[in-house]
């Protein structure tokens, strides 16, 4: 499916860090969790981007379960009427969607989407915590392969926490400082290389 080195391989639950050079302003410095990666195309969040929407205006009985900063994110630059809940299973929550209610598939170990149409009550004892998206990043086929061939994303392992960072304007850098070796300088790339 790709001719991409392994390490850079995207797939369902990894992340794809912009680089600082990449020239499109909807995905700079963004840190984007893939949810689906297939021949027909990709999809992710972008985790980094709070709107000033909380999130009880639009979704008032989601507002206890909503991660700190507890505002709707801007998860791309497609269908910002759409809308995506990233969730995290409780200690005794899902594992996958193995009882068959379809209401929560697993992206990455204890994170995946949770249907917002399902009554809160029954979920709040399953979940955690939950973010809340508006618009998601999308590719069509071959598109993201060639991004990130041409150098546009590094392909990352998310770590647990990373879908709900407290601090997700500073998650670009986290991510970055994390990384071995030259990928862990990147994070100290100036806004304006220009006033160097």
């Amino acid at each position: 499916m790709s001719d991409l080195p392994e390490t850079q391989v995207p797939e369902a639950g990894r992340l794809l860090v912009a680089n600082p050079l990449l020239p499109d302003p909807n995905f700079d410095r963004t840190v984007v969790l893939l949810l689906a990666y297939s021949d027909e195309g990709a999809l992710g969040l972008v985790l980094n981007r709070p709107s000033e929407t909380e999130v009880g205006a639009p979704l008032p009985q989601w507002e206890k379960l909503a991660a700190t900063p507890p505002v709707v994110f801007m998860g791309g630059p497609v269908q910002h009427q759409a809308v995506i809940c990233l969730a995290r299973a409780a200690q005794n929550g899902p594992e996958s969607d193995h009882d068959g209610s379809g209401d929560w598939k697993q992206v990455m170990p204890d994170v995946g989407t949770l249907d917002l149409d399902v009554d809160i009550d029954v979920l709040a004892s399953r979940f955690a915590r939950v973010r809340v998206f508006a618009g998601y990043a999308g590719w069509g086929p071959g598109q993201l392969g060639s991004e990130i061939s041409s150098g546009a994303w590094w392909v990352i392992d998310a770590e647990p926490d990373d879908p709900f960072s407290e601090e997700p304007e500073q998650l670009w850098k986290q991510v970055l400082r994390r990384q071995p070796g030259k990928l862990r300088i990147v994070a100290y790339y100036p806004d304006d290389p220009t006033s160097n």
